[in-house]
């Protein structure tokens, strides 16, 4: 998915957070990723994956740490834009000169709180197509800004801010403050809790009108709760978080409060899809393993992901499929369990989920013997602190990324058998470990889509005298050696013979035939995996 341009970047983020200082090619670059630069990083280098980010977040850096670590990056890849605050007019030249818009962060600004915006702008950015409201939370909060004349906020539960629309100079300190990520006056905030404010919100989804209050400098104000749908019929719904309507000197419109209550939906729609929906990274990682829309990236693309990922696209890589081994209730938070996992293992592992299936790419991994031994310790160890019950399907070597998508289809036959033969299978295996059983399991499903592939004869015997098919099965599973049969059987013999002359007879054929015998082994299998639909369908002497 390409980058947000660095001014539709900008306008997300408001005047009251940033400025723009110059940008001398212009604004419309396109914007992908960030990363935040401090005095270390000047001193001993960034990683592949920092070091290719398209603007960066100066922290603490001085005007000489920041100079240098410009001319260091100039030699490499240009930066779209520099974040910094109160950048002097030196680093102002400097970065203009070599290309890189400067853009000025309000000095009582949170980093952290800065970095987190623009993530959630860069990763969200796309989400207008896809949304019923047609639009994400940023547009959400600026339509309806728009619509009522007011500025809007909208807040997590935790009250941490999601989005904004954009301010002007009757902005009051409070929606000022809350933007740059610093707390609220301690007397806004004790007055807002001393008249119940954060309680009503809470307790309804109804518009609460918070009254001005000229001596605090605050202004007046319509909040409403978000609440997202109920988990259960028995179940109250659940508070998700609070859309703010700060008032300038306009009235709000007459039908402000309705609007608002309309806000609170799209909004717990948009924030439910965004939690739902992976970040731009976790897309990544499941664009290299084939899994957006049955699509498998091109090698250029290929490339592409590995340089956003920091990895390196060519050399052995490895790869584990995992899904629970039982029919019990999975771990809620089992992919980032094993993210977590994986992370410790290996710290350039990947990870991404498809369904109950989560897959772990390991890049640059010549030999199985760790992967396979770490799997096996993940296994035991969820077993023992989660209850949980894993199994693992490995892929490795992997000759490069471009070929990890063929590799997730592997380990997905090896788990797909493995549903249907989980004591054939082992919980830590491969597919060159169980070729033999995987394809057999195989050919019998693929044979078993269609009732004509199965001889009418072995599903009539199946359905008439089912142990006369299960000796079938012990003798063509024998190799027609009576002795062995038998003693699968647990009879004489003597029995296995008399009922093997039975069985030819009642089929009007002889076992002696090599095809024959392959036929109905098949059959037999197939009927074993799906008996209720296929026995009875046609009369023994058809």
């Amino acid at each position: 998915m390409p980058g947000v341009g660095l001014g539709q970047l900008l306008l997300a983020l408001d005047a009251t957070l940033v400025s723009l200082v110059d940008a001398p090619r212009g604004l419309d670059l396109s914007v992908g990723s960030a990363a935040l630069i401090d005095s270390d990083d000047v001193r001993l280098g960034l990683a592949a994956a920092a070091g290719s980010a398209d603007v960066f977040f100066l922290l603490g850096v001085t005007d000489d740490e920041a100079l240098q670590w410009i001319d260091g990056q100039v030699q490499g890849r240009t930066p779209v834009a520099i974040f910094v605050k109160e950048p002097s007019d030196a680093l102002v030249t400097t970065a203009v000169a070599a290309g890189s818009a400067v853009v000025a962060v309000e000095p009582r600004a949170r980093w952290e709180r800065l970095y987190q915006l623009v993530n959630h702008v860069l990763e969200h950015h796309g989400d207008r197509a896809d949304l019923d409201s047609g639009t994400d939370l940023f547009g959400l909060a600026q339509s309806l800004a728009d619509r009522i004349h007011g500025m809007v906020s909208i807040e997590d539960a935790q009250s941490h801010m999601l989005a904004y629309s954009a301010s002007n100079d009757e902005a009051d300190e409070l929606r000022r403050l809350s933007i740059l990520g610093r707390a609220g006056p301690p007397e806004h905030l004790r007055w807002l809790d001393q008249w119940g404010i954060f309680d009503a919100l809470r307790a309804s989804g109804e518009v609460v009108r918070v009254a001005e209050r000229p001596e605090l400098g605050l202004r007046p104000r319509l909040a409403i709760g978000i609440y997202h749908p109920p988990a259960g019929a028995r179940r109250p719904p659940v508070f998700a978080g609070t859309i703010w309507v700060q008032q300038g000197s306009q009235p709000l419109a007459d039908d402000a409060e309705e609007m608002l209550r309309g806000a609170a939906v799209l909004a717990a729609r948009i924030m439910f899809r965004l939690a739902a929906r992976p970040s731009t990274h976790a897309r990544r990682v499941q664009q290299l393993l084939g899994l957006t829309d049955g699509e498998v990236a091109a090698p250029a693309d290929v490339a592409a992901i590995a340089r956003e990922l920091g990895l390196a696209a060519d050399g052995t890589a490895a790869l584990i499929g995992w899904d629970t081994a039982d029919s019990g209730t999975r771990h809620a938070r089992l992919a980032d369990v094993l993210a977590l996992s994986a992370s410790a293992f290996r710290r350039d592992a990947q990870v991404a989920s498809n369904g109950s299936r989560i897959y772990v790419l390991v890049p640059l991994t010549a030999t199985t013997r760790s992967v396979t031994s770490w799997a096996r310790g993940t296994i035991s160890a969820l077993r023992t602190e989660l209850g949980v019950e894993l199994r693992a399907a490995i892929a490795a070597p992997v000759a490069g990324l471009a070929e990890v998508a063929a590799a997730r289809a592997e380990v997905d036959r090896v788990l797909d058998s493995a549903e249907r033969h989980p004591i054939s299978i082992g919980q830590v295996t491969s597919l060159a470990e169980v070729r033999t059983t995987v394809l057999l399991d195989e050919i019998v499903t693929l044979v078993g889509t269609d009732v004509r592939l199965v001889d009418p004869r072995i599903r009539d015997l199946h359905a008439q005298d089912p142990v006369l098919a299960e000796t079938l099965r012990a003798y063509l599973d024998s190799f027609g050696d009576i002795g062995a049969a038998a003693q699968l059987l647990q009879v004489h013999p003597n029995t296995v013979r008399y009922r093997v002359r039975r069985i030819e007879k009642l089929l009007s054929t002889s076992l002696a035939d090599p095809e024959l015998r392959l036929l109905f082994s098949l059959g037999l299998r197939v009927i074993e995996r799906s008996a209720p639909s296929l026995a009875g369908v046609s009369g023994l002497g058809s």
